[in-house]
C-alpha cells in the first residue's frame, strides 16, 4: 500500500516568478530571520512565512504541495537545511527543490516524517522518478525531529545526505541551473506543517 498513499498529484499552490540569468558565486547562510528575497505567499490550501527565525511551509489541504522559493539562481552548489515537521501526520513529504524554472520544471529530493526518501524530476507536468519509489533509509529520524538535509549537484551528478548519510546518489542531465526551493507536501490528511532553518549554500564551479 505505500506506493498508492505515496502518489501526490501535484498542484503549484505559490505564485513564483522565473529568475533572472545571472547564476550566484558567493556563498550564502540565512538564518531566516526576515523574508529577504525568499517568495511567499498564502491561500486557503497552504502558507509559507518568516516567523521566528523559521521558514514555515504549511499545507492545509490533503494531496497538495508547497514552497518558499529563494530568489537566487544556481547551477552548481552544496546545500544544507535542518528540517522539522513540527504539526500534521508522518505520512507527509518534505525536502528540497533545485534548478527550479517556477512550476515548469526541477529536481526534488525528498524525505518523509515516517522515514521515506526519494528523488524525482519534474518537467512538462510529468515526474520522473530518479531513485527508487519513496524507499526507507534508517538515516531518517522519524516522527516530530529535525533531520539534517544536505544536497550536493555538480553537472549532471547528484548526492543527497540525510544526518551525515548518503542516502540518493544519482546522476541525470536534463536541467542545468535555476532557483532553490524548501517545501512540504500533503498527502491524504492535511494540515501538514515543516519549518526550515540554518540554510546554508555554497555554489561550486
Amino acid at each position: 500500500m505505500r506506493a498508492s498513499l505515496r502518489i501526490l498529484f501535484f498542484v503549484l499552490l505559490l505564485g513564483v516568478t522565473a529568475c533572472g540569468p545571472r547564476t550566484e558565486t558567493e556563498f550564502w547562510e540565512e538564518s531566516f530571520d526576515t523574508a529577504g528575497a525568499w517568495q511567499l505567499s498564502s491561500d486557503a490550501a497552504a502558507e509559507t512565512r518568516i516567523e521566528a527565525g523559521r521558514l514555515l511551509v504549511i499545507v492545509h489541504e490533503p494531496g497538495q504541495v508547497a514552497w518558499a522559493v529563494a530568489g537566487k539562481h544556481f547551477s552548481n552548489l552544496r546545500l544544507a537545511v535542518d528540517a522539522t515537521p513540527v504539526a500534521g501526520p508522518v505520512d507527509n513529504e518534505y525536502g528540497i527543490l533545485i534548478r527550479m524554472d517556477g512550476d515548469k520544471h526541477f529536481y526534488a529530493f525528498s524525505v518523509s516524517a515516517d522515514g521515506y526518501a526519494r528523488a524525482a524530476r519534474y518537467e512538462d507536468g510529468q515526474w520522473t522518478l530518479l531513485s527508487a519509489d519513496w524507499f526507507p533509509h534508517p538515516a531518517i529520524v522519524q516522527g516530530m525531529a529535525t533531520n539534517r538535509l544536505e544536497l550536493e549537484a555538480q553537472g549532471a551528478q547528484f548526492k543527497f545526505w540525510v544526518n551525515g548519510e548518503l542516502v540518493v546518489e544519482l546522476s541525470d542531465m536534463e536541467l542545468a541551473q535555476g532557483d532553490v526551493g524548501l517545501y512540504a507536501g500533503a498527502f491524504n490528511e492535511g494540515d501538514v506543517q515543516l519549518a526550515f532553518d540554518n540554510l546554508r549554500i555554497e555554489p561550486l564551479p
